[in-house]
């Protein structure tokens, strides 16, 4: 019988050959894929998009505006506006929050009262200043406003109680003293007893009608825009007799206000103007920002750590070779503080801290 051939099956054959290649080269595929893995850098989270700017319009006085800190910005010479103003610390303050706002005007001006919301401001030498409701748009949705004062008659109360406001230091002043034949020093009696008693109540009445005036325009205007009425900040403390030290640098932070005069500027004019003021937002479902209770400690009485400039106490700013007093307004640090404060109250509103 003759014998079998012998068959070798050392390497399996072609088949074979070809199915172990086929392993080989999936398993090279597999660990190439983990040292791929093992080498890529950590997965960089999701960055999410920038928050929308908010288009927001400035309204206001010369608290709004900063009347009296240098520099003052060359747009506005006539309206003494700062170039960097309450809006600038607003701004900076909530982009600190993420709440980022498109300025798209700050129409400020020093001298402004409620009515140059809807008509045009005198500004002295036959110019004017447009009304300042053209800066609000259909697209603005936010507006922050801070007025009032000049319409309840801050200033011309002022000038009935200082002889020395009513000659060329309160020049810059646009006002007139409600009576220039009553003596200064006989102020308080004229305005808790005599005509100007129902002169300032009718001043009251008129700043109530136009508050809600203001809401009115910026409503109309600007129909989807979230309204801020910024109050004033207090003037002076509870305490009077701080206001009996000398300012820093020489003065009385009253100038020649009689003291007894001191009372009815807080209790008879600020404070009703604050109530005032917050009431009529309220009534409008607008926001209130309170700087009058925020700012007992920072007045004009208050020395270093005053936030508001002494009457007639020099300013920082010279316009035509003359140096412009402060006629109770913010200085420097009161800028700032009270910035600070719409800033919070602004940031609440869009739920960013404590209201």
């Amino acid at each position: 019988m003759a014998a079998r051939p012998v068959v070798s099956v050392r390497g399996g054959g072609p088949a074979r050959a070809r199915k172990a290649a086929t392993i080989r080269t999936a398993v090279c595929a597999v660990v190439a894929a983990l040292l791929a893995v093992a080498a890529a850098p950590p997965p960089t989270p999701a960055t999410p998009a920038n928050p929308a700017k908010i288009p927001t319009v400035f309204l206001g006085d010369a608290p709004i505006g900063a009347y009296g800190i240098a520099p003052v910005d060359q747009n506005a010479l006539l309206c003494v506006r700062a170039a960097e103003n309450l809006p600038d610390v607003i701004e900076d303050q909530l982009a600190d929050q993420s709440i980022l706002l498109d300025i798209r005007a700050d129409v400020s001006c020093a001298g402004a009262a409620l009515h140059h919301v809807w008509e045009e401001q005198d500004l002295g030498g036959g110019l004017t200043a447009v009304p300042q409701k053209r800066a609000l748009k259909k697209e603005t949705r936010l507006v922050v406003a801070s007025l009032g004062a000049g319409t309840a008659g801050l200033g011309q109360v002022l000038k009935q109680c200082s002889a020395r406001l009513r000659g060329t230091e309160g020049a810059h002043l646009p006002d007139a003293p409600v009576d220039p034949d009553s003596p200064a020093r006989q102020c308080r009696s004229y305005f808790t007893a005599g005509a100007g008693k129902a002169w300032l109540a009718g001043r009251f009445e008129r700043t109530e009608k136009d508050l809600d005036k203001l809401f009115s325009e910026i409503g109309g205007e600007s129909p989807s825009a979230d309204t801020v009425l910024v109050g004033y900040p207090r003037l002076l403390p509870k305490d009077r007799t701080r206001c009996r030290a000398a300012l820093p640098d020489g003065g009385s932070p009253l100038a020649d206000v009689p003291e007894e005069a001191w009372d009815l500027l807080d209790e008879k004019v600020q404070a009703p103007l604050n109530t005032l003021m917050a009431k009529a937002s309220k009534r409008h479902g607008a926001h209130f920002v309170d700087l009058y209770a925020a700012t007992g400690g920072t007045t004009a009485c208050d020395g270093t750590d005053r936030g508001v400039g002494g009457l007639l106490e020099p300013s920082g700013v010279t316009l035509l070779h003359q140096r412009l007093p402060w006629y109770l307004w913010a200085n420097e640090t009161g800028r700032d503080g009270n910035g600070d404060a719409v800033a919070r109250s602004i940031a609440a509103m869009y739920g960013h801290g404590p209201a």
